[in-house]
């Protein structure tokens, strides 16, 4: 089993604390497309004979793709891999091109997940980060693909705003917890260097908020999703039960994958592999069938360390049978010695065949992660 990343990075304005390759120059949107059709013909050996689970377009912004767009993109993807019936198909969008008519457009095609980037019902939280819809916009947005049969709706919230108030984000939530999606995604804001968040950070036009305060507002999103029965399934995500992410969570289960378009990634077991981060090396890249990606092949340190790092972010956390079979019992006997001290410090957890995070674990998880890591 395999899933399929399509990267379209095209945006009508950038956001400030956005780290993902996007342009805003939309004319080459077409030629973008017709790039990956070709590049799926060219990367089919990557993961021959898998059975694809998963089809995730990201970005960016896919919701800006038009009926000719994915009508060309589905008819490639159904000719050329065996997907299926029951894969999970989902589409990024921004609520203000979720209208009536792009729903409806949407609907004539496999879409069975829709996946929102709200981020804050926060009108002053949006502005700052530059996002273009407003709070009513991003609630319309939702009911809109509820009433159009859309039932898997998965919403994007970030956390940890300049100066944010707990009571601000306890309205976000609030808010959030009224619409009732299938799954919620939930970032502390982060400032990369490349961002114009950084920018303003390092002018000090704005201030990060601390440590004890960011962990206060996981403590506190965390226990009201919760109890509104959504099930933390991994650090950062949250579902109703049966609606946790197969894709994101094929990534966690290390399960191949590939990536279609510029930066995108891919897996499938032994090598890992990423696409050139530009749109014009990118396209010509297909079109004169030069090389577009770097290729490693992965060592068994770095299997175990990706291991340690996607799994310890799940609820399912790692599976002692699982690390015995793939990396050997001096392995497994080496972090149980590793992890002893976070265990007795209620930290980490051990239930049954795995070893997991506890909330007051993932509250710090980082460090602990980096601690357990295989590093001689």
């Amino acid at each position: 089993m395999a899933g399929i990343y399509i990267h379209i990075p095209f945006c009508k304005s950038r956001c400030t604390y956005c780290n993902f390759y996007s342009t805003t120059n939309l004319s080459l949107l077409d030629e973008l497309v017709n790039a990956i059709c070709k590049e799926m013909c060219t990367q089919m050996p990557y993961i021959v004979n898998e059975t694809i689970e998963t089809i995730y377009f990201g970005g960016g912004t896919p919701s800006l793709l038009k009926e000719k767009h994915f009508i060309a993109l589905f008819e490639q993807l159904s000719k050329l891999y065996n997907i299926s019936n029951k894969a999970e198909i989902t589409l990024e969008a921004n609520p203000d091109d979720l209208s009536i008519d792009y729903i409806q457009l949407l609907k004539r095609f496999p879409f069975n997940r829709i996946s929102i980037g709200i981020q804050s019902f926060i009108n002053k939280e949006l502005k700052l980060i530059n996002r273009r819809h407003s709070a009513i916009q991003a609630l319309e947005a939702v009911s809109l693909c509820q009433q159009h049969g859309f039932e898997n709706i998965s919403v994007d919230l970030i956390y940890g705003y300049p100066s944010q108030l707990t009571n601000n984000l306890s309205t976000s939530i609030d808010k959030l917890l009224s619409i009732r999606p299938k799954h919620i995604s939930a970032y502390l804001l982060s400032y990369e260097k490349s961002t114009a968040l950084y920018q303003q950070l390092i002018r000090h036009e704005i201030s990060e908020i601390n440590e004890e305060t960011a962990r206060e507002m996981y403590k506190m999103l965390h226990n009201k999703l919760t109890k509104a029965g959504y099930i933390a399934y991994e650090i950062s995500n949250f579902a109703l039960p049966g609606f946790e992410s197969k894709h994101n969570s094929a990534y966690w289960a290390g399960k191949h994958y590939l990536g279609l378009g510029p930066a995108a990634h891919s897996y499938n077991g032994s090598t890992r592999k990423w696409n050139v981060s530009n749109l014009n090396t990118y396209l010509n890249g297909i079109k004169h069938n030069t090389e577009i990606a770097t290729l490693e092949t992965l060592t068994e340190k770095e299997k175990y360390n990706e291991y340690l790092l996607t799994a310890l972010r799940t609820n399912q956390g790692i599976s002692i049978e699982f690390l015995v079979q793939h990396f050997g019992q001096e392995r497994m006997q080496l972090l149980k010695n590793q992890s002893l001290r976070y265990i007795n410090n209620g930290l980490l957890a051990v239930s049954g065949n795995s070893l997991r995070l506890t909330l007051d674990g993932f509250l710090i998880s980082d460090n602990i992660i980096a601690d357990l890591m295989w590093i001689d």
